[in-house]
């Protein structure tokens, strides 16, 4: 199944990556890793992830605390957020 980001998902991943390099050499490339891995979990099966609203799933990041925020929109998947899992939580419901 095919994807596409929000542009404020769009965003988000971009200042999480200049983020991560800032901290450390080669991290960004390892929080890029963990998000395709994610998005292309989400893709495969995107039923596999917990409802955490009427029609938006969310799937985890693995070792970094992030999460995909996604809808299925026939015959795609909507990213709607690259969410930080310690920050306002609800912060993207306004992009539905």
């Amino acid at each position: 199944m095919k994807y596409f980001l929000h542009p404020q998902a769009q965003e988000e991943m971009e200042q999480s990556i200049i983020f991560y390099k800032k901290q450390q050499a080669g991290l960004e490339k390892r929080f890029i890793e963990a998000a395709e891995d994610a998005i292309n979990r989400v893709c495969r099966n995107p039923l596999l992830y917990r409802k955490i609203d009427d029609d938006v799933r969310k799937c985890r990041l693995l070792h970094f605390p992030y999460a995909i925020i996604f809808r299925r929109k026939a015959p795609h998947i909507e990213i709607i957020a690259v969410m930080h899992l310690r920050k306002l939580p609800n912060y993207w419901q306004s992009r539905k």
